[in-house]
């Protein structure tokens, strides 16, 4: 992969939306409690939507997406920093959800990293804008995440 250019740091982070959603997408399908299953489903699908204004980012082409990104909304995410202190972790099938939920809130925590590196290497506005909502939208999700840990682990008494 060619990381001294834009586009071939944008073609790996298309890459990495697309295993992202995947990821979310097997692990949904897998779940059998209807939350746990709407919970990775609808991260798939918002992993799909970063694709997709990549995609167009790459090809110059605002798409129907061009007005998502114009009219986004920044605001301040808070960083509870849960997944910060875990080493990585590999997903296996059967692994206990409290796992499933750190070891989803790693990657956002990894993909909010690599979108603050594009951000710096943005070429011009529209990419400085649209890495600066997916850095917001990952750092949306890691949140999520480890909010939903927390919450569990609290059901659990723990």
């Amino acid at each position: 992969m060619d990381f001294d250019s834009l586009k071939g740091i944008i073609d790996f982070a298309i890459s990495q939306e697309q295993e992202a959603a995947d990821f979310y997408r097997s692990v949904g399908e897998r779940e059998v409690q209807d939350g746990k299953k709407h919970l990775f489903l609808q991260f798939a699908a918002e992993e799909d939507k970063h694709r997709r204004l990549l995609e167009n980012l790459k090809s110059g082409s605002g798409g129907s997406d061009a007005a998502l990104v114009d009219t986004y909304t920044f605001t301040w995410i808070t960083d509870i920093k849960r997944s910060n202190y875990v080493a990585d972790l590999v997903y296996t099938p059967g692994m206990p959800y409290r796992d499933i939920l750190m070891l989803a809130a790693k990657r956002e925590e990894k993909a909010l990293e690599l979108y603050n590196l594009l951000l710096a290497k943005a070429e011009d506005d529209a990419a400085r804008k649209l890495f600066k909502m997916l850095c917001q939208e990952e750092a949306k999700h890691k949140l999520a995440l480890e909010t939903t840990l927390d919450d569990y682990m609290a059901e659990l008494g723990d």
